[in-house]
This record gives C-alpha cells, structure tokens and sequence, in this order.
C-alpha cells in the first residue's frame, strides 16, 4: 500500500511547508472537477491528514468523514445542492426551501449538516467529510466555489472576484470563506448561476498552472 508520501509525491524528508505546497496541487489534480476520480480525491484527502497527524505505519488509514457531534465550539452548517431544485421544483426566493429539503429524502451529498471548526474554510469542512464541493483556484480569485448564504455569516478574508452587488446578494466563496456564526444555512454548487458564469475559472487551464503535476 502507498504510503502518505507516495500518494502527495514528496519525499518523507519534506518540510511542512513543500508537503502544504504538494497536497494543494494534488488535491486539484485529483478532483473530479479536474479530471480525477472519487477514489484518488479521498485518497490524497486522507495522506494529507496522516502526515498532519503523525504518520505511522500502523496507525489507522480509514478517513473520519462525518462528524455529527455539534457539542464543541464551530459553526453548523445546513446544506443543499443548488443543482436538484430544478429536479424538485423548488426555487430560490422560496422562504421554506431548507424546510422542502428536509422533508424530501435527498441523498447525503446533496442535503444534510456538518460541523465546521474555528480553523477550517468552508470548502474545507465540506472535503473534510468526505464530500467533492466544486472549486478551482482556491485563492478567492474565481466563482466556481460560489455558495448562497441562507442564514448565517460566511467572511471573506480574500475576494478577487465577486463585485459588491452580488455580495449583496448573499453569494459568497466557500474556498477561504469562514463561518462566522453558529448557525448557517448554505446553497453549494450555484457556479452554474447565469450572473457567475463569466467569473467560473474552467478547470483545464488551472490544471496547467502547476507544469509539475
């Protein structure tokens, strides 16, 4: 089995830094969103934690990717993917629509809660528990990461890209965004909103600015 180095491809003399440096390029080459699978995502996901905790051989490889226990300080956050309201009929003015969702046996990925920690972005916590929120730059600088703000706050330690009405609007990055509130309720996956789509980053021109994939 492939060690945590093997998988980032950085030698096991790496300092934090190159193995940062690693697991942020990989873990763009590995999501579906850039070409890459499911398995190979979860895969780099779980080296990356390994290393961070201390890896060892014997220790256990199986990611955590649930946490349901909302007893220690973070924010919870209500999701729901923007893409199944056409499938149901919902639409986004309706003040009950997280409500519809509860009600309508989504699948996991598309509807439920997580608990995000103090030191965790949003897109973050979504990939720490397993799920393959889209994104592509992670610098604040596209809006293919793009989430509604229902209820809640979400702050923006860095925007390159969303202009002022459409903060107004409640639509936030969830790259580097940080919940700010206990409670929140978000929309993921609205990069297909026709006022985003000139802001979206495609994901092959992103893939090639890191030749040493």
């Amino acid at each position: 089995m492939a060690s945590p180095f093997d998988v980032l491809r950085v030698d096991p003399e790496a300092s934090e830094e190159a193995i940062e440096q690693a697991y942020r390029e990989r873990v763009i080459e590995a999501h579906p969103d850039h070409g890459g699978s499911p398995d190979e995502f979860q895969r780099v996901r779980t080296a990356y934690k390994q290393l961070q905790a201390g890896y060892e051989p014997e220790v256990d490889t199986e990611p955590e990717l649930e946490d349901e226990s909302y007893e220690q300080a973070g924010s919870r956050v209500e999701y729901l993917n923007y893409a199944v309201l056409d499938d149901h009929g919902w639409n986004l003015d309706d003040d009950d629509l997280f409500g519809k969702a509860a009600a309508g046996d989504l699948d996991h990925e598309d509807y439920g809660e997580f608990l995000v920690e103090p030191h965790e972005s949003l897109l973050e916590a979504a990939e720490n528990r397993g799920f393959m929120w889209p994104f592509a730059c992670r610098g604040g600088a596209c809006a293919n990461c793009a989430v509604i703000v229902r209820e809640g706050e979400l702050s923006m330690p860095v925007n390159n890209i969303l202009p002022p009405e459409m903060i107004e609007q409640d639509i936030r990055l969830s790259c580097n965004g940080i919940p700010i509130t206990d409670e929140m309720q978000v929309l993921y996956n609205v990069k297909h909103l026709p006022e985003l789509e000139e802001l979206r980053l495609p994901p092959r021109p992103f893939e090639q600015a890191y030749p040493g994939d």
